[in-house]
């Protein structure tokens, strides 16, 4: 056993097996580091050519790191992208959110002097390359918001050399609109790929038609001259499906905004038409209840940011009732302060009244001053719900919606309450309601106050999408009038009509006449209509009325 073991231990055994075997591990060492350096060696030798002053030779470093598959690849795209990749002394660093560098070859934090860097100069044709490069890097990405921001960089970029990427994340992909999203990338670029197949061509024909906007009407009329016949048939086919598919979303997205300006109109308006109609007072103050309406609003806001912002998502609920209560006690302080005393005589109240928008809108203006006023939109009022080829947007739609049901309301105010009955009594014949025991002057005083006050809460809604000003309700008082006019005074139907029509008009008419034009125009076919048609499309009846 002493033998054996002293053979084990016998130095002139041990050392040729021992120096095999360091030799061996020397050798794995060395083929270990040779292989990392071989795998590093793209990325490394493609930094340098980023302080370079060639666009070629940053277009050819921006391919390599993108292909290169290191870890830091995407920093520098990105870096590259928004000028926060700096190059100096042959060295290629990122700066950070921080302001920070870091070496863009280690990863490691640097210490440089600000003047001795300067950002990578970009172009066009760079930026189409860091685009591409985004675009791969991000295709076969975890997260689908990356993955579907990705697809949609490669569709404007339709770099060639993203092909093989796409290929494998449109197999992979189970999200559906990320897929459809790399389909019509994947599309975009084989469109226009000399050596694609006619086969894969006429695919990529369908999948832009299918898409059908804008991006893919431009791609399929821009195909090469020397494009074959039946690819230029087909592109020319989907080119005018797409065309007409067009026209018709954009006559729904013009309907809809004449639509979302008509229910703003009517908010603006259906006030007055209480007010005209009843004592047939033109009041030129009616817009500034509307901003009135507006600024209560704001001070709302102001307060809910001030002592309860967990509130602020019920601003606006907060501010309807108070901008009612607000308009309307100012509109019978009017009445009852200055209108009253001048019943029968229109010049006079137009005169009267327009002296008041002036003193209101001076008075607003010294108590917030002459700049807009910020007014918030709640959460549940921001972005746009996307139909088809229709944007609409969430706060259009809660207004249209908030001016039906006021709309309803009022209507349900007039026709089943004693005020409802009062005012139409005396909009009909107001001596044969006085005769009545009516007390005209207590009902002129409520249907001013009514009036005004839904004009405040128009103010609210105009707040979402219209400066808060003191002019704010400048901007509406004419159309209220002729939106009355038009409908026929102190008819509530006739308004309603009326601000549709003229809303959805106006907007067709913008594309040709442009806005200015378009209004004239719309006042000169009221002025006409008026002419034939004295009272309005719903003219009232009653014995006053027809005398």
């Amino acid at each position: 056993m002493r033998a054996a073991a002293g053979a084990v231990l016998n130095p002139s055994i041990c050392n040729p097996f021992m120096i095999n075997l360091r030799k061996l591990l020397w050798t794995l060492v060395l083929l270990a580091g040779m292989a990392s350096a071989a795998s590093a060696g793209p990325y490394e030798d493609a930094l340098p050519k980023f302080a370079s002053d060639s666009y070629s030779d940053t277009e050819s470093a921006i391919v390599a790191v993108a292909s290169s598959g290191h870890a830091l690849s995407l920093r520098v795209i990105e870096a590259l992208k928004d000028g926060r990749l700096l190059v100096g002394a042959r060295q290629v660093h990122i700066r950070d959110a921080s302001g920070n560098l870091i070496n863009a070859a280690t990863g490691q934090p640097h210490e440089a002097t600000a003047g001795s860097l300067r950002p990578v100069r970009v172009n066009n044709r760079i930026r189409r390359a860091v685009e591409a490069a985004l675009g791969n890097l991000t295709l076969l990405s975890a997260d689908p918001a990356t993955r579907l921001e990705a697809a949609r960089a490669v569709f404007r970029s339709r770099d060639v050399t993203t092909l093989e990427t796409l290929d494998r994340a449109i197999a992979q992909e189970t999200d559906a609109d990320v897929k459809r999203a790399l389909q019509e990338a994947q599309a975009a670029i084989l469109l226009n790929k000399t050596d694609a197949s006619s086969t894969n061509k006429l695919g990529a024909i369908e999948t832009l038609k299918n898409r059908g906007d804008q991006d893919a009407l431009t791609l399929l009329s821009g195909l090469p001259s020397r494009t074959s016949p039946d690819i230029t048939e087909a592109a020319r086919k989907a080119a005018d499906s797409i065309r007409t598919k067009l026209a018709f979303w954009s006559a729904a997205q013009n309907l809809w905004y004449g639509i979302s300006l008509g229910s703003v109109l009517l908010l603006a308006a259906i006030g007055l038409a209480i007010t005209f109609g009843t004592m047939g007072v033109i009041n030129m103050a009616h817009g500034e209840m509307v901003m009135l309406g507006a600024y209560t609003t704001f001070l709302v806001q102001e307060l809910i940011r001030t002592y309860a912002p967990s509130l602020f998502g019920a601003s606006l609920f907060i501010a309807l009732p108070l901008a009612f209560l607000v308009a309307g006690s100012v509109g019978i302080l009017i009445e009852r302060l200055v209108i009253r005393f001048l019943y029968g005589r229109s010049l006079e109240t137009l005169l009267a009244t327009w002296g008041l928008s002036l003193i209101l809108q001076q008075a607003v203006r010294t108590i917030f001053g002459p700049t807009n006023r910020e007014v918030g939109t709640p959460a549940w009022m921001s972005g746009a719900l996307e139909v088809g080829g229709l944007s609409l947007t969430y706060n259009r739609i809660a207004i249209v919606v908030f001016a039906v049901l006021v709309f309803a309301t009022l209507l349900l105010v007039m026709r089943y309450t004693s005020l409802g009955l009062y005012v139409r009594a005396v909009t009909q014949n107001r001596r044969m309601a006085g005769s009545m025991g009516i007390k005209t002057s207590r009902v002129d005083a409520l249907a001013f106050g009514l009036g005004s006050g839904v004009a405040g809460m128009a103010g609210v809604a105009l707040s979402q999408i219209d400066n808060v000003s003191p002019n704010l309700g400048q901007s509406y008082i004419i159309d209220s009038f002729m939106i009355v006019v038009f409908g026929g005074v102190g008819n509530l139907w006739g308004t309603l009509i009326g601000a549709i029509t003229l809303g959805v008009a106006n907007k067709f008419l913008e594309p040709y006449a442009g806005a200015v034009l378009g209004k004239i125009v719309l006042l000169i076919g009221i002025i006409l209509f008026i002419q034939r048609r004295p009272r309005g499309l719903f003219a009232l009846k009653g014995r006053a009325v027809e005398t």
